[in-house]
């Protein structure tokens, strides 16, 4: 796998804004936007990790993981050699499956949620 499936969770792009009717009731001027990705999984575990300075390397990421850095600097290199680095407030999907290393560049925290794909 490829470093273009790792996808980034941003404000980049346009936002969904799930209609009034989704709702039993909204105040008055309520306004909202997702911007979502697919992770294409279900079966969730929710964690809170802490990483020191080094990396590891995957022949396949266990499930499609939701990453959100709180602190510090990650990197993630697929088998090419393709590299993405990313820092405190980023947000970011590693597909199950993935091939490469995460190499955590500085000490970092991230909350995560891990799923397993629907067809696995």
């Amino acid at each position: 796998m490829s470093l273009h499936l790792v996808k980034a969770i941003s404000k980049s792009g346009e936002g969904l804004v799930p209609g009034l009717s989704d709702y039993s009731a909204a105040s008055e001027g309520w306004t909202e936007a997702e911007y979502r990705t697919d992770a294409s999984a279900s079966n969730p575990i929710v964690g809170y990790w802490e990483g020191q300075p080094g990396w590891v390397a995957f022949d396949a990421w266990p499930y499609t993981e939701i990453c959100v850095i709180i602190r510090g600097r990650v990197a993630i290199e697929d088998e090419h050699g393709d590299r993405r680095e990313f820092a405190e407030g980023s947000a970011f999907v590693v597909p199950q499956g993935f091939r490469g290393r995460w190499h955590t560049l500085e000490p970092t925290t991230k909350y995560f949620v891990g799923v397993t794909n629907i067809d696995e």
